[in-house]
């Protein structure tokens, strides 16, 4: 058992050849994979991607960068796409500070727009926060004030500080490929001790492939590497740790389950 709980799909480098794609990750033991979306004119083929494949999701989203170009993009137009009974999450959103292709409050007026389809819809939250530690915590924190709402940190590689203030808040965090790279120390140091029932794994394909596959175009089927990385990093046994992020992957995501 093996979740990717976050990838592209329909981007280039995988739509191209996406059956054998999907057939590599599932010959490894892939059994859930989830299509995210990251801007509107994405939505109609990513969730077509999951109604075609059983083993796929998708989740319905603005990422920071395209903020600026999705102001239309409210709460009530993110819950409406949201009933579909193959999107299982809203995102990826949130605060991208490192290159600031939107403005800072339009991305924050977004990432709320998109928490507060999480707390009416009763969907979790995938967050993506680059260089804006301070301010995703604090959003993240005073809406939970507002009503409770499911979550994961995506693509982690922020500090144990965030790290610890995000499992307070009860969400989930996903490592990706590059956790495996040289440089990666902190991340692994907090890899490490995370908890087991609130860690899962990704690849954010077709980005970060991790070792031995860096310098490739990043697929769902290297999940299996950041997951035996990871085994040995935290001393567990790969099928104790592919298993609990299995389950804890269809745990989060409910409407996966059924």
């Amino acid at each position: 058992m093996l979740a990717d709980s976050h990838c592209h799909l329909n981007y280039k480098g995988l739509v191209e050849d996406q059956a054998a794609i999907l057939t590599r990750a599932r010959d490894r033991g892939v059994t859930a994979m989830l299509n995210i979306s990251t801007r509107e004119s994405e939505w109609d083929a990513v969730i077509a991607t999951a109604e075609r494949e059983p083993d796929v999701w998708a989740t319905i989203g603005i990422h920071p960068h395209e903020a600026d170009a999705h102001a239309h993009v409210d709460t009530a137009k993110l819950v409406e796409r949201a009933a579909h009974p193959r999107v299982v999450g809203i995102g990826e959103s949130g605060l991208d500070y490192y290159y600031d292709h939107s403005d800072r409050e339009r991305q924050q007026a977004s990432f709320r727009a998109h928490i507060a389809a999480c707390r009416e819809t009763g969907l979790p939250l995938v967050v993506h926060t680059r260089d804006a530690e301070d301010d995703t915590a604090a959003i993240l924190a005073e809406e939970m004030g507002k009503g409770a709402y499911p979550g994961v940190i995506h693509c982690f590689t922020a500090s144990g500080d965030f790290a610890d203030k995000a499992l307070a808040l009860g969400f989930y965090i996903s490592i990706s490929g590059i956790v495996t790279f040289k440089n990666a120390k902190d991340l692994q140091a907090t890899a490490a001790r995370l908890p087991l029932d609130r860690l899962l794994v990704e690849t954010d394909a077709p980005f970060l492939a991790p070792v031995p596959h860096r310098g490739k175009t990043g697929e769902p089927s290297f999940v299996a590497d950041t997951a035996a990385f990871l085994a040995d990093l935290r001393g567990e046994p790969l099928d104790v740790l592919t298993r609990a992020t299995a389950e804890n992957f269809h745990r989060l995501f409910t409407k996966t389950a059924a």
